[in-house]
């Protein structure tokens, strides 16, 4: 606590945190990261009071890594072997049930003070489920029912066949959080599922307005992958060819989620979702995911400063939100060099770089990661159990 009592004389000093700040030019910051002892030792609830986190994510990755590297979870993997509960998927989604479900419980005032638009907590389906949109659709709505508190969202990954789950998940009035997009192309497509969900909820005469989504744009994992394909060219390349790879580099994935950004503006000033909107509708939100800057040439917060803007979100991991604390500026960026967005892409184009072929690489690669990831945690799980039952 002293810590945190000495972090918030600093804030006082400098006028305020600078990430309540961003809730005040409308951007919101969600937690990337959940594990048991971030709840049980009180430091999401001081995230949320002194740093302003206002929602939480969770992917695969990050319950393996939490399940996986401690033995905080021992004492519930023990109780659900003695209640005979065997199986690795069912003993991974109740550990992770409880986890969510206390991340939520914990956020239930924010989402509650402001009338349902902020305090979530997101839990994705099962990452092999990402090419069946039926499976998709049967364990959403499960994982939504079971949990059965209305600041929850499943994430559901952006592929061709997540698309109809958007919108049937929709429409039976769970909360998407839809995950792996990569491209503004499916962004756009993602929208319309939305929209085509509220319209059919609609059309069944229920409620919209408690209807919650959002968008999940991944960023620095574009600029890693288009940043590599450039620095290969330059190896082969001279002169004003050279030059001007050199200064495509590092563009990339602020540039798509700045066009993604701009498309988001369109679709909500069009007629439909303003139809939508007059009987409830909520804005399916954009959220900048991946914004943990991976080269270290880069500023330690990239993908947060350049990229605060109006009704959206950016989930940081804790290491970032302390360097954004550190030395950010909130200030709205969202909408600099726009002008500049789109000629970007044909640059690189030019060059050879399609980022559609990009985004397509990057979504198999997100897939297979979380997929991965989840495996490896259900052998993790399943050799605890084996050992448990001794």
């Amino acid at each position: 606590m002293g810590d945190n009592n000495r972090r918030k004389e600093i804030f006082y000093k400098m006028g305020g945190n600078p990430v309540f700040k961003l809730a005040e030019l409308g951007q919101c910051v969600w937690l990337d990261t959940l594990s048991r002892k971030l709840i049980n030792s009180g430091e999401l609830l001081q995230l949320a009071e002194v740093d302003g986190v206002s929602g939480v994510t969770t992917n695969p990755s990050i319950f393996q890594k939490a399940i996986s590297g401690s033995a905080d979870y021992d004492a519930s993997l023990k109780a659900l072997i003695a209640n005979n509960v065997m199986d690795p998927k069912e003993l991974f989604f109740q550990l992770a049930f409880e986890d969510v479900g206390a991340a939520a419980d914990t956020l239930r005032p924010i989402y509650e003070k402001s009338k349902g638009k902020y305090g979530f907590v997101s839990i994705e389906v099962a990452p092999d489920l990402a090419y069946d949109t039926e499976a998709t659709i049967t364990e959403a709505r499960w994982i939504f029912s079971t949990l059965g508190r209305k600041n929850i969202m499943v994430k559901v990954p952006a592929t061709k066949e997540g698309l109809p789950a958007i919108e049937q998940l929709t429409a039976d009035g769970v909360n998407v959080n839809v995950t792996l997009l990569f491209s503004v192309k499916r962004y756009e497509e993602v929208a319309e599922a939305y929209m085509r969900g509220l319209e059919k909820r609609l059309s069944q005469n229920h409620a919209i307005d408690d209807i919650a989504s959002v968008a999940s744009f991944f960023v620095s994992r574009v600029d890693t992958l288009i940043d590599d394909i450039l620095e290969e060219k330059i190896k082969s390349a001279s002169g004003g060819e050279k030059s001007k790879l050199q200064g495509l580099v590092g563009k990339a994935a602020v540039a798509n989620a700045k066009l993604a950004f701009k498309r988001g503006e369109a679709i909500m000033a069009g007629e439909r979702f303003k139809g939508l909107a007059e009987k409830g509708a909520n804005f399916q939100r954009l959220l900048w995911g991946s914004t943990s800057t991976k080269n270290p040439a880069y500023s330690d917060i990239k993908y947060v400063q350049e990229l605060i803007g109006p009704e959206t979100i950016n989930t940081i991991p804790t290491d970032t939100i302390k360097a954004f604390i550190d030395h950010g500026e909130p200030k709205v960026t969202i909408r600099d060099d726009a002008d500049s967005v789109e000629p970007l892409f044909e640059e690189l184009k030019s060059v050879g770089i399609d980022i559609e072929d990009v985004a397509s690489k990057l979504e198999k690669q997100g897939v297979k990661s979380f997929a991965d990831a989840y495996f490896e945690l259900l052998d993790e799980i399943a050799r605890k159990r084996d050992k448990f039952k001794l």
